[in-house]
């Protein structure tokens, strides 16, 4: 069973702009709480550098992979694969445009394989911390710049 972190906020911004928001990575560190800095061209297959806060002082590099790109609506990314399907994630971030200029995201990871059990209990309580701050400094970046 996979270890699932699902948030959605709608966002008082037009898509465009929540949008902007998650592609201009190099301002990630003047805005995201969890994602210190990051790095990526964004085409599938190559990799997104980015350093995460994950309960200690000094970030922690992590290194993934880009999976799905679709400009303006979602790109998705994965650990890369480790042997005997052992330990395997996906994430990913997702614009839907609403009515009055709203638009929905959602953000989406989840971890599984044998290994799971460990990586949740030692990580499972920053990684939705993490992704809960993200998620609200989205909203609250986009709102500010539409």
């Amino acid at each position: 069973m996979a270890f699932v972190i699902d948030d959605t906020v709608e966002i008082d911004a037009p898509a465009e702009v929540v949008w902007k928001v998650l592609t201009d990575l190099g301002t990630y560190g003047e805005w995201n709480p969890f994602v210190a800095e990051c790095r990526s061209t964004l085409e599938p297959g190559d990799p997104i550098e980015m350093h995460v806060r994950l309960g200690s002082p000094k970030p922690r590099k992590q290194v993934e992979y880009i999976r799905t790109h679709t400009p303006g609506t979602e790109f998705s990314y994965s650990m890369k694969p480790v042997p005997l399907g052992i330990l395997h994630s996906l994430r990913s971030h997702t614009v839907t445009p609403l009515d009055n200029g709203r638009t929905r995201y959602r953000s989406h990871f989840e971890l599984g394989g044998l290994l799971r059990p460990v990586v949740t209990l030692a990580l499972g309580k920053a990684l939705h911390s993490g992704f809960g701050a993200m998620t609200a400094a989205v909203k609250e970046r986009a709102e500010s710049l539409r």
